[in-house]
């Protein structure tokens, strides 16, 4: 199984020590954990057959809901939008991808709501194909925990990982100039502390690159470096939110909030917290409004052009 693989490749980084001895083997590892997790990865891009996860895009920006079965995501998303998805105590209540669109400061968000995901989603469990799939089109990911379940936050982060989705980061700045002739140049702007120019020169050989120059313009780590030779991951900032909080204590609250001091506390069954949720969720995906002024005309302040942040007109 290819997870079995990448935990095994994984572990003997982690017990190789770094010096001159070892660098090539090391690059020769990086090279192998990218590949294996970007087979993985190709995947979970494959999508599937299953009925309801093409979804189309709407709106001026899409969140997708991702979180364990019964976690209160069709909760959640029947109190934010004209969405109609089927709830009950029970798991995988949900078996398609559930599109509604939720209106605030006079923008349209398409809030989706997935099946559950499960351990191992990234290579198929639980109809995790599906799911990352639609998760890797978003412009936000809302990850929803259970107030009384915290630890599934690593178990999902990790499924998005290893589904070459990264969460609230950038691509790495490094590029890439192929050449006919001359062999590899490494150019850097920056002092490199995890990797060496050996170590990069390997890496690139093994991905059949052999001719051309590099330019590190970041004090990257390895598998930053392997993301930029692939080129094919998925970039995208993230929202995380704690439901059922009507089920906790004034302590366990205090110790959640300690824990996730970024986190939006929600109850969806009694629509705690949706206010601050809605406004976080226009903050994250960057939108800006624009209220165009018609010449001699004043300004439209009924419908105003929606952008995300850094487009120009």
């Amino acid at each position: 199984m290819i997870q079995d693989e990448i935990k095994s490749v994984e572990e003997e980084i982690h017990k190789t020590k770094k010096n001159k001895a070892t660098e090539r083997h090391l690059a020769m590892l990086y090279c192998k954990l990218g590949k294996l997790r970007d087979e993985a990865e190709k995947k979970t891009r494959g999508g599937g057959k299953g009925k309801g996860y093409t979804v189309k895009k709407s709106g001026d920006a899409t969140a997708t809901l991702v979180g364990f079965p019964s976690v209160g995501k069709s909760t959640l998303i029947n109190a934010l939008t004209n969405a109609d998805s089927e709830v009950a105590a029970y798991d995988f209540t949900t078996l398609t991808a559930i599109p509604g669109i939720m209106k605030y400061k006079q923008a349209s968000f398409q809030i989706v709501d997935l099946p559950g995901i499960i351990s191992d989603a990234s290579v198929g469990r639980g109809k995790g194909k599906e799911v990352l799939s639609v998760v890797r089109n978003a412009d936000l990911v809302i990850i929803m925990l259970d107030a009384k379940k915290l630890h599934h936050y690593n178990i999902i982060t990790k499924e998005l990982h290893d589904a070459g989705i990264r969460l609230d980061s950038k691509p790495p700045e490094i590029m890439f100039k192929n050449s006919m002739k001359g062999g590899i140049k490494v150019s850097v702007t920056v002092k490199l502390t995890h990797l060496s120019i050996e170590m990069v020169k390997e890496m690139l050989r093994n991905y059949g690159f052999i001719n051309g120059e590099v330019i590190i313009r970041k004090n990257v780590i390895p598998e930053e470096f392997i993301d930029a030779l692939l080129g094919s991951r998925h970039y995208v900032p993230s929202l995380t939110i704690i439901n059922k909080i009507d089920n906790l204590s004034s302590e366990e609250l205090g110790r959640v909030r300690r824990k996730f001091p970024n986190a939006v506390l929600i109850s969806a069954e009694k629509e705690w917290g949706l206010d601050e949720l809605r406004e976080q969720i226009f903050r994250k995906t960057k939108l800006i409004r624009i209220y165009l002024k018609p010449h001699g005309k004043p300004a439209d302040m009924n419908e105003p052009l929606i952008m995300h942040e850094g487009i120009t007109v």
